[in-house]
């Protein structure tokens, strides 16, 4: 009885070490400082928040703001290239630090990583050729089978179509050339964010963003961390929140993102 007793409380013992260690294991916060590198995961096909050149140098306003970040620490920064489908398996493989890129809070998200504080707004609208906005103002309206949708594959508004649109043609597509299929009529809805829709609106003259302030689906922004390391999200919130107080970050909005015009 005695042996069954010691074994037991040395299994328990050893569950509690187990715990301590666990609770002791450095946060990524100290890991970026001492090594010295900050690991940032995008997939750099998503203006204007995340572009990747021809020249393989990333631009954007969350590629600036991940510099930023990294000033902030003293540290350089380490692009790690992901894709809409793998980001949340690289970011439980540990492989990022931090995810960046226009990346929209989910629940679904939420069950794997922590999310920081809420970047902005920005909900889904259609992408169309100016000429056809009245036709497409409305769910009603694109859920036909006679309305072509473009979308890139794996991120939420390939999700939205599937949910919202199950009527219409759905074709996936790669996130670069995508807008191009609307120009050249080979697709007739791109269904995105608001956000992105009216950087294409300014850059590419024939297309236009329906109804930008009026979302199909709520949505936010922000940055994805790894789940359960409290110390990294407190230090990360409390930089984006300077970030925004001191003007920083709405001074690199400024240089991406087109306003809609005041009605």
């Amino acid at each position: 009885m005695k042996t069954i007793k010691s074994t037991m409380l040395l299994c328990g013992l050893l569950a509690l070490a187990s715990g301590v260690q666990a609770e002791q294991s450095p946060s990524h916060l100290d890991t970026v400082l001492q090594q010295g590198q900050l690991r940032v995961c995008t997939t750099g096909d998503y203006k204007p928040y995340t572009v990747k050149g021809e020249d393989g140098e990333y631009s954007g306003i969350d590629i600036a703001m991940a510099r930023s970040l990294a000033d902030s620490l003293g540290v350089k920064v380490e692009w790690v290239q992901t894709t809409w489908k793998t980001l949340m398996p690289d970011m439980l493989a540990g492989k990022c630090d931090i995810g960046v890129g226009g990346i929209s809070v989910t629940l679904e998200r939420q069950k794997k990583a922590f999310f920081s504080t809420t970047l902005d707004i920005d909900g889904k609208i259609p992408l169309v050729r100016c000429e056809d906005q009245a036709k497409y103002q409305t769910i009603e309206q694109i859920n036909q089978p006679s309305v072509r949708l473009v979308e890139p594959a794996g991120g939420t508004n390939e999700a939205f179509v599937h949910a919202f649109l199950p009527k219409a043609q759905l074709k996936l597509h790669d996130n670069v050339t995508i807008f191009q299929e609307l120009l050249d009529k080979k697709a007739d809805v791109m269904i995105t964010d608001a956000s992105e829709a009216l950087y294409q609106q300014k850059l590419k003259p024939g297309l236009c963003a329906v109804n930008p302030t009026q979302f199909m689906q709520y949505g936010e922004k922000a940055y994805l961390l790894p789940r359960d390391d409290i110390s990294w999200k407190l230090y990360v919130d409390q930089w984006l929140h300077l970030a925004k107080v001191t003007g920083n970050y709405q001074k690199i909005l400024g240089q991406w993102i087109a306003v809609p015009e005041a009605k």
